[in-house]
């Protein structure tokens, strides 16, 4: 009863707020995003995500030993792949020599004990821009599925610990799981992007690796933004057909869906906090009207809070530099 009980005692200063935190971010929260091109010497700013760059693969591996030098220590590699490689059947993402087989062996050969994830979904390599197999206007879920899980083996080949599918066709974990358990790769993870929604904070991702539909729009797969208890369908599912890790995609917008969904699975929870997020708050404090430091921390502080135990970020870095000063 006030005034025996004062609130304000636990906010008197920095020493004692720090002591009661309730939410504390560490460089092991956070899964960082790496976009990977063919040729030598390439370190290419994306123009729509200021101070995000493209690397080949010999500036990857410097730039994966600077994250472990910072303590992070987890990557989620993205390929942007030349157009000539690109056909309705993403032929390009099963091969052995390809661009994202030799970035995870790149990651492995430069940092042996940082853990890799590589994105599965074929738009990078669709001459549509779609994730799967399009005929007639549609995109057909069951054959891009057998497509995904043959996408995945060869990225468990190369070395990757755990693959990221993210394109919502139904079914895909379980074909996933199958196939690696027929062929021997027991303890390679996935990381299902469960809920993922066709959100329109994704224009500077595909700005990036140049992987933007080439017709319509991707809500026949991807989630409506209005609904909620469907994110909780499809996450069970991806757990029972052998997702490890699931995500909800993007972040900020879908905070209560992080915690609906934390509060009923028992697998970890990954958050992507998405570019469309990103370059929001690089554009503000570019103009002056967001302090970058406190945005980026807050938004962080705050997919955490909501259940998060990964926050994959195009933040990383800095939020990194941030909390080792």
């Amino acid at each position: 009863m006030y005034p025996l009980r004062r609130n304000r005692r636990l906010r008197t200063n920095e020493s004692i707020r720090s002591l009661v935190r309730e939410t504390i971010l560490s460089p092991n929260d956070f899964l960082v995003p790496l976009f990977v091109v063919d040729g030598k010497n390439i370190k290419e700013e994306i123009s729509s995500m200021p101070n995000y760059f493209r690397f080949s693969l010999d500036l990857l591996e410097k730039e994966v030993k600077e994250l472990w030098s910072l303590g992070l220590r987890s990557v989620l590699l993205f390929v942007k792949v030349a157009d000539n490689l690109k056909d309705n059947a993403g032929t390009e993402a099963l091969n052995a020599e390809g661009l994202m087989q030799r970035a995870v062996k790149t990651v492995k050969n430069a940092v042996p004990e940082m853990l890799v994830m590589t994105d599965i979904a074929l738009d990078p390599y669709s001459s549509f821009g779609h994730d799967g197999v399009v005929a007639n206007g549609k995109i057909l879920n069951d054959d891009t599925s057998l497509i995904l899980a043959e996408m995945s083996l060869s990225h468990a080949k190369a070395g990757a610990d755990f693959v990221a599918p993210s394109d919502m066709m139904d079914g895909r974990i379980f074909e996933i799981r199958s196939l690696l358990e027929d062929e021997g790769f027991h303890d390679t993870g996935i990381m299902s992007y469960s809920a993922k929604y066709a959100s329109a904070l994704y224009g500077p991702f595909r700005d990036a690796l140049d992987s933007a539909p080439g017709f319509g729009d991707k809500k026949t797969y991807q989630m409506d933004p209005a609904n909620r208890d469907e994110a909780i369908k499809e996450t069970f599912m991806d757990v029972e057909e052998g997702a490890d890790i699931v995500m909800v995609k993007p972040g900020l917008c879908y905070l209560d869906i992080v915690r609906d969904i934390k509060n009923v699975v028992n697998v970890p929870v990954a958050v992507y906090q998405v570019s469309g997020e990103y370059a929001m708050i690089k554009a503000a404090s570019e103009k002056g009207w967001l302090d970058h430091d406190a945005v980026m921390m807050e938004q962080l502080t705050a997919i955490k809070r909501a259940g998060a135990n990964i926050i994959a970020s195009y933040f990383a870095k800095d939020a990194v530099k941030f909390l080792n000063r």
